[in-house]
């Protein structure tokens, strides 16, 4: 960028909107999953229905994702982080107030997911490459720059473990049966955000000129198992993570209190120390053994949640899952951007997409095995009722994605 145009730019502001739009993503992806025991009771639904959330969840950011992917470098950044944080906050209201105006109650909920999640999307494409385009806060090398892109994606655990934590204390307090309140109460954030983005200027999202076209990414056999790894990647991650909590509280017969702190709560603990590592120390480590490995852990992870003997055995493989995977997403992305340094945001269009296949995919299965797997050996689950039989089976579905992923992601060097 010219001298002129980067003292234009104000990067701490410009960094904390897109920190706080990290977070909308986090909050608006996970509240759901705070409620699918709620959910499921209040308007009889079933796991797979509520699964099901997840699924159009995800199937929505993957069509923005794939609209965007041809757009996102022709449209202004600006707008595109607009339209984001407005559409998670219009959402989180559609999702509490729809499913008691409407007829059919589901309808509702599945109307909202769609309109947060068409938000969610947009934040998936536009803050990396906003963050990534942004100079460094201040000036003293590389550290400060690798300091600004671990934080992004460690915010998104952060927020994560904010909300879990300041959900599940607000049910303790006022009553799981006030969610829609609480809903409201989260889309100030969002509100918030779309006004600081408003009243930014942002970087250009490449130079002129520069730009590798998507049809020429595509044309790459390293950008198709890239592709592929991401989509494993996503759905090990977030079919560990969405269904954390709801595994601890039915499937091991907790507190919902329990369920959402040392369930989902210790899942984001252990994602915010892994991207925080590899954040300010993963460009010294050889990312395809590590990618590799972390793949490996998060298939044993599941394995141990699900069949483990006892509860705190499980809790305790729940916070290492989150560990585990924590590198898997952002890893790929890194692997995939140094592949191709001129690809600008459509190439994280394009591996937004991949991702989101997987991790609107994989909770949907697991939710199917919730509702349908009723017997396992008794050494395996142990004294266990028929619908914790299912949802232990569900979790363990997780290491499926896991393994293959650790297969696959050698191709990403030699491909």
């Amino acid at each position: 960028m010219p001298p002129a145009a980067i003292a234009a730019l104000n990067p701490r502001a410009i960094l904390r909107a897109s920190y706080t739009a990290m977070f909308v993503q986090a909050m608006v992806v996970n509240l759901t999953p705070l409620l699918f025991v709620t959910l499921s009771r209040q308007f009889d639904l079933s796991f797979e229905q509520v699964g099901r959330l997840v699924l159009v969840n995800f199937a929505t950011q993957m069509l923005t994702d794939v609209v965007s992917a041809g757009v996102v470098d022709r449209v202004s950044a600006k707008l595109l982080a607009v339209l984001a944080n407005a559409f998670a906050a219009v959402g989180l209201w559609v999702f509490a107030l729809a499913p008691f105006r409407l007829g059919d109650p589901y309808l509702g909920l599945l109307l909202g997911t769609v309109v947060f999640s068409v938000g969610c999307g947009l934040l998936e494409v536009i803050i990396s490459p906003i963050v990534e385009r942004t100079p460094p806060v201040a000036v003293g090398g590389r550290e400060r720059k690798a300091a600004g892109m671990a934080l992004l994606h460690a915010f998104y655990p952060i927020g994560k473990v904010a909300v879990t934590v300041v959900t599940g204390l607000a049910f303790l307090l006022v009553g799981v049966e006030r969610w829609p309140t609480l809903m409201l109460a989260w889309s100030v954030v969002p509100a918030l955000n779309t006004l600081a983005f408003v009243g930014l200027r942002l970087p250009p999202m490449f130079e002129v000129g520069t730009r590798t076209r998507v049809r020429d990414l595509l044309r790459r056999r390293a950008s198709w198992w890239a592709l592929v790894a991401i989509l494993l990647a996503g759905a090990t991650e977030v079919s560990l993570a969405q269904w954390a909590s709801a595994f601890v509280e039915r499937g091991l017969g907790t507190t919902k209190l329990t369920a959402d702190l040392l369930g989902l709560g210790a899942f984001g603990v252990g994602m915010i120390v892994g991207r925080l590592w590899f954040g300010f120390r993963g460009e010294e480590a050889d990312l395809v053994p590590l990618l590799r490995r972390g793949a490996l852990a998060a298939a044993g992870a599941a394995l141990a949640m699900a069949f483990a003997p006892g509860v705190w055995v499980s809790l305790a493989a729940t916070a290492f899952a989150g560990l585990a995977v924590s590198l898997l997403w952002p890893g790929v992305v890194s692997l995939t951007a140094s592949r191709f340094p001129l690809a600008g945001a459509s190439l994280f269009a394009l591996l937004a997409v991949g991702g989101d296949a997987g991790a609107g995919v994989m909770p949907w299965l697991v939710g199917v095995a919730a509702d349908q797997v009723r017997w396992a050996p008794a050494w395996l689950v142990g004294a266990a009722t028929p619908e914790q039989v299912g949802l232990r089976v569900g979790v363990a579905l997780a290491a499926v994605p896991a393994v293959a992923m650790a297969v696959v992601v050698g191709r990403l060097r030699r491909g």
